[in-house]
């Protein structure tokens, strides 16, 4: 499995430190608002809203360098607009979990 990295963040911030703690700041305080209400809105079976919710987190996925967890939100997202499908559930709160793992203030 991918593992989050601040590679692109480094690669935006062109060694501006700053820069880089205030997009980890705001990762590491919109990731677990977005998770729960994700969750919420997962369990309720409103799946537009879910979907709305995948949109919001996927950028942040990109952000912490998952190329592939982008790829696969990017697929659960247009399976619960279009289909109501949740078979991708399991792997997209696996990403979500890795990023939040990542960006506890044990690792950073």
């Amino acid at each position: 499995m991918e593992k989050p990295n601040l590679n692109y963040i480094k690669q935006l911030s062109d060694g501006d430190i700053d820069f880089e703690n205030q997009i980890l700041s705001v990762l590491k305080r919109e990731l677990p608002e977005e998770f729960e209400e994700f969750l919420k809105n997962f369990k309720e079976k409103n799946f537009i809203k879910t979907a709305e919710n995948v949109h919001k987190i996927k950028h942040k996925i990109s952000i912490l360098g998952l190329t592939k967890g982008y790829e696969e939100a990017a697929l659960f997202e247009n399976d619960l607009r279009d289909r109501r499908e949740t078979k991708r559930y399991d792997s997209f709160v696996e990403i979500i979990k890795s990023m939040l793992d990542f960006l506890s203030p044990t690792k950073i």
